[in-house]
């Protein structure tokens, strides 16, 4: 058996390392500057979690880690802030700031050539120079790369969120594996059997099963939302004041209700929050929990991500599960892996 070790850059608190784990690939460590997804990090996984930036992250501490693996593989997700439709601004050439982060992990690409690269972004970072840049550089040193818009309904994810993932090979083709669910999970298939809760309070049994607080006028309006409906259901001493404008009149799922027999939308660092996108629970008058937002994730429901003596933010914790690469996402990417390993006699 050939001894195989994976790093992953910008780790989070553990989504991709997650699903590669859960296939038998394993992960040495993770590389991330949030001190916040240390915890959750290691102790889902048990793999070694380093606070510091890829920027600074050099090719000898990362052939440290491989130490004396034989197969050695570098995955990530650089942030996809800059690259985001949502984003307002954007840097202009790409190589400074949240832009470079794509050009240090090609960086750590060259000097020490690893076997295979995984790497998972959103679709639009396609059209900006330095995802060329990143693939132009794997194939000039010598890989065989293979990328993809993929649907992650396709593998399992509950949820509507397409990404783009790049995977390469020194050592022969590669890509992506077919997606094996046939019909997409539904937000009712994902989170039904949690217990109910109101808004603002938690689960007895789940701190991280909690709820954001909703202000009067919010809560009369989710009780006259409907499931997939719009504020245009609303009674019209209701609609908000962004509505009225022909701006505001164009962002139709804020403020919304997710459906039980859908996936639900695209998680994001505000999922916690009803007035941030369709975050509204199909039935239950509050947003979702950051349970249920993990969950839709498809972190597994005793992911742990607080010790048990630590307060729960709301805030922090969106972050790190919005930001995240979904588990079954990290799954698909690992039996692409294992049968490429399989395929050319490194497994």
């Amino acid at each position: 058996m050939k001894k195989v070790s994976c790093v992953d850059l910008f780790c989070g608190a553990g989504g991709l390392t997650h699903g590669l784990v859960l296939e038998g690939v394993p992960v040495v460590a993770g590389i991330d500057i949030d001190p916040a997804c240390k915890f959750p990090y290691e102790t889902n996984n048990q793999a070694k979690f380093i606070e510091k930036s890829v920027s600074d992250f050099t090719s000898s501490e990362l052939n440290e880690l491989y130490a004396d693996s034989d197969v050695r593989i570098l995955a990530g997700c650089a942030p996809c802030q800059p690259f985001s439709s949502y984003a307002r601004r954007y840097e202009h050439g790409g190589k400074d700031g949240k832009w470079g982060l794509l050009y240090e992990f090609s960086r750590l690409a060259e000097e020490t050539c690893p076997d295979l690269i995984t790497m998972e972004n959103v679709p639009s970072v396609a059209k900006h120079e330095v995802f060329n840049d990143f693939v132009d550089t794997l194939k000039r040193i010598g890989y065989h790369v293979w990328y993809s818009v993929i649907d992650c309904t396709y593998y399992g994810v509950p949820q509507t969120r397409k990404r783009m993932v790049l995977l390469a090979s020194l050592h022969g083709e590669i890509k992506l594996t077919e997606s094996t669910c046939i019909q997409p999970i539904t937000v009712r298939e994902a989170i039904r059997n949690l217990p109910a809760i109101k808004a603002g309070e938690s689960d007895i049994g789940d701190k991280l099963h909690v709820t954001s607080t909703l202000s009067v006028k919010n809560l009369q309006r989710i009780k006259a939302s409907k499931p997939g409906g719009t504020w245009r259901d609303w009674p019209e001493h209701l609609v908000a004041d962004c509505h009225r404008t022909d701006r505001g009149k164009t962002y139709s799922s804020v403020y919304g209700r997710m459906e039980w027999d859908k996936p639900a939308p695209t998680m994001t660092t505000q999922c916690y929050g009803f007035g941030n996108g369709r975050f509204g629970h199909p039935e239950q008058d509050r947003a979702i929990s950051l349970r249920e937002a993990a969950i839709l994730q498809s972190f597994p429901q005793d992911y742990v991500f607080v010790p048990k003596e630590q307060k729960v933010s709301l805030r922090i914790l969106g972050r790190m599960i919005g930001n995240a690469v979904p588990v079954k996402l990290g799954q698909a990417i690992a039996r692409s892996i294992n049968a490429h390993l399989s395929d050319v006699n490194l497994a």
